[in-house]
């Protein structure tokens, strides 16, 4: 082949020879992407590999796939875990804020209002350090000095055990009082000169009377939050035989949820007639006559978290009392997020119930009667329930709520 620059016969020009070099050089790049181009991992075939393995290859790239979703699953399911117990934890700091706020006022409130400052509040800063399983405040009254004593000889640890019980097992038992209208009066000196002797009274800032429970319920609970950080507030009647063990360990399987109300869930009608027992005066904000109240626990024992007790401390001003406490406290709840636990273990009858239950290996936490809405004359009828519904002292102090 002649190269000549103008073209001519039996040659080719320049130009030409450029076209053909990159015309052949476009044709090889086509040619070697088909050729080298791999195939997927499971289209590769063996040598003298027969149709089964070949869908063996297959079937397992399928469950490998299959594996790396389930895993992924998995670890979507842990982080869902994991942000949940995030937000249980940031939960149980804003309550522990907020009880010691809740404290600080109330001792704000105590010192302006000029009311003497109780001794637990002057060592409240101590006591705060120590985490308690739970609180139980008994209610009483003025008058009640016999079941006060009856419960001291039964249920209730008495001097060094009740320290003991305090120390060891993290549960504070205390009677709850108000004062008369008459603050320092005979009626107030004489719980003066009980608490002197045996040491078991919770004062409170409160008048007593019958018709103003739902306030000193208020009150109680308020006052047992800032003194002590407890997982549990626990309210009894002065005329109901307690378990303490019993209760410690219901108490304990729900200690991990914020916001928990305990007790024997009932809804009673709601009575108009005035004269009646359990009258009812703001009858006519429950609808139509013959309607039932809201579910909220009888008024004989339940218990409320910690948090619970926070949002009554910091709420009280605004929480609207009606004429049973029981009514009252149950109400404050149904707005917010509170879960109601039904247990009919804290709401036995008398002997035999009771003793029958304890002899299946029930054993009952509280024991009362509801025609009397509590133990019927409980000053000595308290001693035949301890003795036969009783859990045993040995119960108590191996317990391990």
């Amino acid at each position: 082949m002649n190269w000549k620059k103008g073209g001519g016969d039996g040659g080719v020009s320049k130009r030409w020879a450029v076209l053909l070099c990159l015309g052949s050089f476009c044709l090889g790049l086509l040619f070697t992407n088909r050729m080298w181009t791999l195939p997927e991992a499971t289209e590769i075939a063996r040598p003298n590999q027969n149709d089964e393995d070949s869908s063996k290859v297959a079937a397992a790239g399928d469950c490998g796939s299959k594996k790396v979703q389930e895993l992924q699953s998995y670890k979507d399911v842990l982080q869902g875990q994991d942000a949940h117990q995030d937000v249980q934890t940031l939960d149980k700091t804003i309550a522990n804020l907020e009880t010691e706020l809740a404290a600080a006022r109330t001792l704000q409130e105590s010192l302006l209002n000029g009311s003497p400052v109780a001794e637990e509040f002057k060592v409240s800063e101590s006591i705060g350090k120590r985490k308690y399983r739970m609180v139980i405040g008994i209610n009483t009254a003025f008058s009640s000095r016999k079941r006060r004593d009856s419960i001291r000889y039964t249920w209730m640890p008495r001097g060094e055990q009740r320290k003991k019980l305090e120390e060891e097992k993290g549960v504070i038992i205390r009677f709850v009082i108000g004062h008369s209208a008459i603050s320092g009066g005979i009626i107030d000196r004489a719980i003066e000169a009980e608490d002197r002797k045996h040491g078991d009274f919770m004062k409170i800032d409160h008048v007593e009377g019958y018709l103003a429970l739902s306030g000193k319920t208020k009150t109680y609970f308020s006052t047992a939050v800032s003194l002590w950080d407890a997982d549990f507030y626990v309210k009894v009647d002065d005329d109901v035989h307690v378990n303490i063990a019993t209760l410690g360990q219901i108490l304990s399987k729900h200690a991990w949820k914020p916001r928990v109300y305990i007790g024997c869930m009932k809804s009673g009608p709601v009575l108009s007639e005035k004269g009646v027992r359990y009258y009812e005066p703001e009858h006519w904000k429950f609808g139509e006559p013959g309607n039932k109240y809201f579910r909220h626990a009888t008024g004989q024992l339940y218990a409320i978290s910690k948090d619970l007790a926070t949002y009554i401390s910091i709420n009280k001003h605004v929480l609207h009392q009606y004429i049973n406490e029981d009514v009252s406290l149950g109400s404050w709840f149904l707005g917010i997020d509170a879960e109601h636990i039904d247990d009919r273990r804290l709401c036995c009858g008398t002997p035999p119930d009771c003793e029958w239950k304890a002899q299946a290996g029930n054993i009952c936490a509280a024991s009362f009667d509801w025609k009397c809405s509590g133990i019927c004359n409980s000053e000595g009828r308290i001693w035949e329930v301890h003795n036969k519904c009783a859990e045993g002292d040995k119960a108590l102090w191996n317990s391990t709520f």
